[in-house]
């Protein structure tokens, strides 16, 4: 899971942009917010979770009897080698956090402090499942995955898709939703749908257009957490 604050300069009478991408985590009550999900449907379900990073769902998921794996580029070299990485990039987070406060609605959080907790409450819990079961850690990444087709039940992605228009164009989308909706047998959920520039990503309607097309059903939902301001809606993507 990567999370990204643009820093903006003037430069040549031009506003620049500069994307800083760091790879942290989310608890698993935030991943049930992101994606509305009830524990009670994941017990025997087997779910992927795709950009996985320091998240804790795959821990959490897996004690709650559903077959998780997470698959991201950060996986493969021992826990103790990726504790420090991990630390820091809370620590820069947080304090990007502090200066664009303004920025983000805190109705879950309350205030950074808490929302300091919950990062490392993630990547602590992820590092001690990751270090005890490497089995369902695999290094990956969109848009081709090291998964057989129909392989899971239910796919997720958190924070990856529809966020950085500015480095993933609409093939990649495409591509990476079509993959996803391949090794799924039910469903894939994707959140959020707003970019970084704080609207409504560019590719929704590409992308949703090709899946169509493809015949699968397409819809978005509601769900119970906003952070970024207006980011409450997740793409459900039927598979075939």
């Amino acid at each position: 899971m990567y999370y990204c604050i643009q820093q903006r300069a003037m430069a040549d009478n031009r506003f620049e942009v500069e994307t800083d991408c760091l790879t942290i985590g989310r608890t698993f009550a935030e991943y049930r917010r992101m994606l509305d999900l009830s524990p009670e449907t994941l017990s025997g379900e087997t779910v992927l979770d795709c950009g996985g990073g320091a998240g804790a769902f795959t821990a959490m998921a897996s004690t709650l009897g559903a077959d998780a794996v997470a698959v991201d580029p950060l996986y493969g070299p021992p826990a103790a080698e990726l504790e420090a990485g991990l630390d820091e990039a809370v620590e820069r987070n947080i304090a990007q956090l502090r200066e664009k406060r303004d920025l983000f609605v805190w109705d879950y959080y309350g205030d950074v402090d808490t929302r300091e907790r919950y990062l490392r409450a993630a990547y602590e819990r992820f590092l001690a499942d990751y270090a005890h079961h490497p089995e369902r850690y695999v290094d990956g990444a969109l848009p081709e995955l090291p998964l057989d087709t129909a392989s899971v039940d239910l796919a997720v992605v958190t924070n990856l898709l529809f966020l950085y228009d500015d480095r993933l164009d609409g093939d990649f989308h495409v591509a990476a939703l079509r993959e996803l909706a391949r090794v799924a047998r039910e469903e894939v959920r994707v959140f959020p749908l707003e970019s970084l520039e704080r609207e409504r990503s560019g590719y929704v309607v590409e992308t949703t257009d090709a899946l169509r097309a493809d015949g699968h059903a397409v819809e978005t939902r509601e769900v119970p957490y906003e952070f970024q301001p207006g980011a409450t809606e997740m793409l459900v993507v039927e598979a075939q």
